[in-house]
C-alpha cells in the first residue's frame, strides 16, 4: 500500500511517502521554495517523493491530510459563541474556514492530472503517530504539545502495538506554544519560528522572574493547563498563510506584559540582563510546565517508555532533562518532531492504528530527502565552470579532517537531505570544536546571525559517555545534555556558556560517511567531535548542488564537499 501524507494547513508544509508501513522519503516545501517555513499545498514535495520512488500520482492508494476540520466541533462552537463579539475574526479562521480540502483536490488535480482519495487525520494524532510509531517501542506514553492544532493544544495518549488510545487533550486557548511564542515576540524576536532564539539565549540569564510566570500559567487538576488569559490577546488568527510565509499575530497583551516584566524590546535594540533574564524564566516555567505534564501522563499509563512530538518537542534544553525528572526511563523524539512531521504521522496513522497494520522497524534514519549522484554534480560542476578536484573516500575523509583541524570551515553536501530542522552531517556546516574563535566566526562571517547562538557537536556514538554527562543516544540532535567539566576545556565552540551542548550520536551503522569523516578526524586530533551547523545563511537549509554552491562562494567558507567533488578558496 502506497500512501502520502501531508501537511497543508499549518506552517512547515511537508509531504512523506508510506510504502508497506516504511517512510521511504519525505521533505519539506521550504526545500524546494526557499521560503522558511513556508505553508500551503506541498505540490513540490509530493512531486519529489513520486519520483524518489518512480511513482506516479495513480500509483497513491491515499493521500492523508493532518487536519480534521471537524476535531471537537462542539466545542468550536460553543467557544465561538462565548467569544464572538472579541474574536470574530479568529473564531472564522478556526471554526468556519472549511474549504481547505476543495483547494488541495483542485490542486492535485491541477498539478498531477487527478487525485487520489482524501482522508483526514487530526493535528495532535497525526505528531503522536510520528512519535510513536517511528520509536522501537511496543507500548509507550504518548505525547504531543505545540501552540495548537485542531482546537488542541496538548494531547495525552497511550500507544499499544498498531493503537493509539487518547486519554486526554487541552482544549485551546490555554498552550505552552502560544505563551513562549508570546515572549519571544515580547523579547524583539518577531517571526515564525523564533522561539529557539529565545531558548538559546536563556542560559545567559538568571530565573529571576519564575514566580511572576508561575502566575500566569499553570497546571490544572481537571484541565491539564490554566493560564491567567488577561495577559494574551488571541482576538485574531494565531497564524496567517495568505502569502505562504506564516505571518503570526501579537500574542501578548503589552500594558500586562510591560507592568511585570518591563518596556518590550523591539528587534534590534541591544540585549540587556532583563532580557537574558526572562528568557532563562521562560525556559525554567516551560520546563516545568513540561515534566509536570509528562508525569501526569505517566500515572495515566504507568509505563516506562515515552514518546513526545509537536512544536514544543522542539525544546532541545527541556528534552535532555526529561529523564532526569520524570519517572520515565526511556524517550524517543522523531527528527521532526514540529509540524512538518505531521505529513509522516498522518500517513503513519492512517496505516497503523486506522488500518489495523503490523508495526515495522523503527525510524533512525532522517535522511528521506532529495540526492544528488558523483556524476550529477559534475555536470553542474562543469556547466558553472568551476574548479574543482574529486577524491575517492580513502583519499577525501582524512582530507577533509585535516583541514578542519587547520581551522578550516566546511561546506558538506553529501547523500540524501535530512528530513526535520536540524543539518545531521548531509546539509552541515562543519567546523573545529577546539577552536575557541570558531562560534564568533561562525556566527558573524558564515551564518551571519546573533552572536548569542550555539553550535551543536556531532559525536562518535561509541565516546558518548565519555564526553556528555547522563549519555542518551541521541541521533536527531533532539536534546540537550551537560557537558562533562573536565571535557568542556577541550571542546569550547560547542561547549554552551552553561556547560552543556546539543549533540548528535553518529552512528557508524546509521551514518557510514559522517561517521568515517569524524573518525579521521579523531585520528588526528584525539577528539571524536566535530561543530555541526545547518548549510544555509538565513534562509533553508541547502537542497540542491546550486543552492549549495551559491552559500559557499557568497560567505567565508574555506572548502566545499559535494559528494567526492571538492572546491577550495
Amino acid at each position: 500500500m502506497k500512501i502520502l501524507g501531508i501537511n497543508s494547513f499549518h506552517a512547515d508544509s511537508s509531504c512523506a511517502l508510506l510504502i508497506d508501513g516504511i517512510i521511504v522519503s519525505a521533505t519539506e516545501e521550504e526545500r524546494f521554495t526557499r521560503i522558511k517555513h513556508w505553508a500551503g499545498v506541498p505540490i513540490k514535495s509530493i512531486d519529489y517523493c513520486l519520483n524518489d520512488s518512480n511513482l506516479k500520482i495513480e500509483d497513491i492508494d491515499y493521500i492523508v491530510v493532518g487536519r480534521d476540520f471537524n476535531a471537537k466541533l462542539f466545542k468550536k462552537i460553543k467557544f465561538a459563541i462565548k467569544n464572538y463579539s472579541s474574536s470574530a475574526q479568529m473564531i472564522k479562521h478556526r471554526v468556519l474556514s472549511r474549504k481547505g480540502n476543495v483547494n488541495l483536490e483542485e490542486e492535485i488535480i491541477k498539478s498531477f492530472g487527478l487525485c487520489p482519495k482524501i482522508v483526514h487525520a487530526e493535528h495532535h494524532r497525526c505528531h503522536l503517530a510520528s512519535a510513536f510509531f517511528s520509536s522501537p517501542y511496543k507500548e509507550s506514553t504518548v505525547v504531543s504539545i505545540d501552540g495548537s492544532g485542531d482546537f488542541s493544544t496538548i494531547m495525552i495518549a497511550k500507544g499499544s502495538g498498531s493503537n493509539i488510545e487518547v486519554i486526554e487533550s487541552q482544549d485551546f486557548p490555554e498552550s505552552i506554544g502560544i505563551l513562549y511564542a508570546a515572549f519571544t515576540q515580547f523579547l524583539g524576536f518577531p517571526y515564525y519560528g523564533d522561539e529557539y532564539k529565545v531558548m538559546g539565549l536563556s542560559p545567559y540569564g538568571k530565573p529571576k522572574y519564575i514566580e511572576e510566570l508561575r502566575k500566569i500559567i499553570w497546571s490544572g487538576e481537571k484541565n491539564i493547563l490554566e493560564w491567567d488569559s488577561s495577559f494574551f490577546k488571541l482576538d485574531k488568527p494565531v497564524h496567517k498563510y495568505e502569502t505562504h510565509r506564516p505571518e503570526v499575530a501579537e500574542l501578548f497583551n503589552v500594558e500586562k506584559f510591560e507592568s511585570v516584566f518591563g518596556k518590550k524590546r523591539n528587534t534590534g535594540d541591544t540585549l540587556d540582563n532583563r532580557h537574558k533574564d526572562i528568557a532563562s524564566s521562560l525556559q525554567r516555567r516551560v520546563e516545568e510546565l513540561v515534566f509536570e505534564i509528562l508525569i501526569r501522563a505517566h500515572k495515566k499509563t504507568g509505563l516506562k517508555n515515552l514518546c513526545i512530538a509537536g512544536g514544543v518537542a522542539q525544546n532541545s534544553v527541556a528534552n535532555g532533562k526529561i529523564l532526569q525528572n520524570t519517572p520515565f526511563e526511556n524517550l524517543y523524539i522523531p527528527s521532526a518532531g514540529h509540524d512538518a512531521g505531521i505529513s509522516m504521522g498522518a500517513a503513519q496513522y492512517y496505516y497503523f492504528n486506522d488500518l489495523q497494520n503490523k508495526r515495522v522497524e523503527p525510524l533512525y534514519d532522517a535522511n528521506l530527502g532529495i540526492s544528488f549522484t558523483n556524476i550529477q554534480i559534475k555536470q553542474i560542476l562543469d556547466d558553472k565552470e568551476l574548479k574543482y578536484s574529486f577524491k575517492e573516500d580513502k583519499e577525501l575523509f582524512p582530507f577533509v579532517a585535516k583541514a578542519i583541524s587547520n581551522s578550516g570551515v566546511i561546506g558538506f553536501f553529501d547523500g540524501k537531505a535530512e528530513f526535520g530542522p536540524r543539518a545531521l552531517g548531509s546539509r552541515s556546516i562543519l567546523a573545529d570544536p577546539r577552536n575557541e574563535k570558531a562560534q564568533q566566526l561562525l556566527n558573524e562571517k558564515i551564518k551571519k546571525r546573533e552572536s548569542f547562538r550555539p553550535f551543536a557537536p556531532s559525536i562518535l556514538e561509541e565516546y558518548g559517555n565519555e564526553f556528555f554527562e547522563n549519555y542518551q543516544f541521541t541521533p536527531f540532535m533532539e536534546r540537550v545534555l551537560p557537558i562533562k567539566k573536565e571535557k568542556q576545556k577541550f571542546i569550547p565552540a560547542v561547549t554552551h556558556v552553561d556547560g552543556s551542548g546539543r549533540l548528535q550520536s553518529v552512528s557508524k551503522l546509521l551514518r557510514p560517511r559522517y561517521h568515517q569523516l569524524i573518525s579521521e578526524f579523531f585520528k588526528l586530533t584525539e577528539i571524536p567531535i566535530l561543530i555541526n551547523t545547518s548549510f544555509n545563511e538565513n534562509e533553508p537549509v541547502v537542497n540542491i548542488p546550486e543552492e549549495a554552491i551559491d552559500c559557499y562562494l557568497r560567505t567565508d567558507m574555506d572548502m566545499l564537499v559535494l559528494g567526492n567533488y571538492v572546491l577550495e578558496k
